[in-house]
């Protein structure tokens, strides 16, 4: 049996029962993809409750073994912008960048994305992380007792990913149209993460793009408050933390470089 397969089968059994758990592995265990996206859908909707240390173990090795295998990417080696030498911008899969923090655009309730398989950044990091995750995310907001709040962020370990930490932080919810209360709101997620990254000594942070997916802020604005804002905690902060703004989408990247390479 392989890791993946284990892993279905422990997930489905957990939730269904053993009869229910075989029809599921059985229904896509020919096929490695199929198999995957269970895997997937199973972590999205799981609620955070403790696995068995054998559990974790096999996820744990499946998820570092996946990762390796798409490729890691390393910070220190991205070329650097021509104006500051401390900002860097790359295009990737931020699961697989090796760096200090990387950020993830969380919501108000702080546990990942539930819809299985969802193209989102928080799904990615919660699905790649592995279920602790969601449990550490949990154990936070339970201390916490209240919904975190807009432009705030809060530090996980980031277990299975290829960084060190990850920064949470929930962007403003722009609905196309900004108001000047979040283009502040979208500003201060970029000061906290930045403010939580250099008080546990991180030498690296990737930014992913926050606030401009489902909470639809515009992108070349996003951007142009990104980049602003770290180049005046920088200078403020007198820091020389390496600051790398991560985007996915070819049409992101085209925004950033106008503004880091122009």
């Amino acid at each position: 049996m392989s890791d993946l397969e284990y892993c279905v089968r422990f997930l489905a059994e957990e939730r269904y029962g053993e009869a229910e758990a075989q029809r599921v592995v059985d229904s896509c265990c020919d096929n490695e993809t199929r198999l995957f996206d269970a895997f997937r859908s199973l972590v999205n909707t799981r609620e955070p409750s403790p696995a068995t240390d054998e559990f974790l173990e096999v996820q744990d090795r499946m998820l570092r073994d996946m990762i390796a295998g798409a490729g890691i990417t390393r910070a220190e080696e991205q070329p650097r912008v021509p104006f500051d030498a401390r900002m860097s911008l790359w295009r990737g899969d931020i699961t697989t960048f090796e760096v200090d923090v990387v950020v993830n655009a969380a919501n108000s309730q702080m546990l990942g994305c539930w819809v299985p398989g969802h193209h989102c950044i928080d799904n990615a990091i919660h699905t790649f992380a592995g279920i602790q995750l969601r449990a550490a995310c949990a154990n936070l907001m339970a201390e916490q007792g209240h919904p975190e709040p807009t432009g705030a962020a809060r530090l996980t370990p980031a277990f299975n990913l290829s960084s060190k930490w990850i920064v949470h932080t929930v962007g403003p919810i722009a609905n196309g149209r900004p108001s000047n209360k979040d283009h502040a709101l979208l500003a201060s997620c970029y000061t906290s993460c930045l403010d939580a990254a250099s008080e546990i000594g991180a030498r690296s942070i990737a930014f992913c793009c926050v606030s401009t997916g489902v909470f639809r802020f515009p992108q070349d604005e996003a951007a142009r408050i990104a980049v602003n804002t770290v180049k005046n905690w920088l200078e403020r902060a007198g820091s020389d933390i390496h600051v790398i703004f991560n985007v996915f989408q070819k049409s992101d990247e085209g925004v950033y470089r106008e503004l880091l390479f122009s």
